[in-house]
């Protein structure tokens, strides 16, 4: 169900492309943020060659700075960090008697928070200025906003999955199989495959198929199961998290299989 809302706001960016934008919101990770290409300074940033406005993404506040006109937060979601800066209503605060000061929700340092808010620079130095920003209570939605990201992400850079199937990107023929990143037909002959080391499959196919919870497996785990030493294992991650076939869930060290 969650997938099938995101393909629906996926189509629904698709359908104003030429307005793009004018008003978007857009999931991402703080990479994804810091890399954002803009021609000019007036120019609104783009991410894979589109052009966003607000965006939308999870971090652990590694600092909170109070000033007199606002609030700086310093974000980490393991893919890079990044300041929030949080304008205060100097009028809402004096407002002793408004029920939104009393139940405001408190965010504090080392949790986790949700931002949405719009992506500017200053003095060559990028900030989110943030809209709304509120603690994360459910640490699920941490693996849910990630794994909405990058489906994004896949969407602009290889298509509509439905599209990717239309046209048989399935090895062997077998459109039917075919998914994002480690999806679909995902043994040694399958074409993500083709692109990693031995390793690197081997560590896939002990994600893949290892008992595990939704955090997925430790580096040090895999690396017993596969009888190889933690270096090599991390090596082989990387290959896989650059293919887009894993993701980092609750550390750099904690990974799952990307399947849609």
């Amino acid at each position: 169900m969650a997938l099938k809302a995101v393909q629906v706001e996926v189509a629904s960016w698709e359908v104003h492309k030429g307005t793009y934008g004018k008003d978007t919101l857009r999931p991402v990770t703080i990479k994804q943020v810091l890399d954002a290409q803009q021609p000019h300074p007036d120019a609104e940033f783009k991410i894979d060659d589109v052009e966003i406005t607000q965006v939308s993404f999870v971090g652990q506040i590694r600092n909170i700075s109070t000033q007199t006109t606002n609030i700086t937060y310093k974000l980490d979601d393991g893919t890079g960090t990044i300041e929030v800066k949080q304008w205060i209503d100097a009028d809402a605060a004096m407002d002793t008697t408004s029920d939104s000061t009393i139940s405001k929700p408190k965010l504090i340092e080392n949790e986790w928070a949700r931002v949405w808010g719009r992506l500017k620079a200053f003095n060559n130095k990028r900030h989110v200025g943030a809209h709304v920003i509120r603690p994360v209570v459910d640490k699920m939605e941490i693996t849910y906003h990630l794994l909405e990201a990058t489906y994004v992400h896949l969407y602009f850079i290889k298509g509509p999955l439905d599209q990717i199937k239309a046209e048989g990107g399935g090895a062997n023929g077998d459109a039917g199989e075919v998914g994002y990143g480690g999806g679909g037909n995902t043994g040694t002959n399958a074409q993500p495959m083709l692109n990693v080391s031995v390793a690197a499959r081997k560590v896939y196919q002990t994600l893949k198929t290892s008992p595990q919870n939704n955090e997925g497996l430790h580096v040090q785990n895999i690396a017993a199961l596969v009888s190889m030493n933690v270096p090599d294992v991390r090596k082989a991650g990387d290959e896989l998290l650059s293919n887009s076939m894993i993701f980092t869930t609750v550390d750099d060290d904690t990974w799952a299989v990307l399947e849609f």
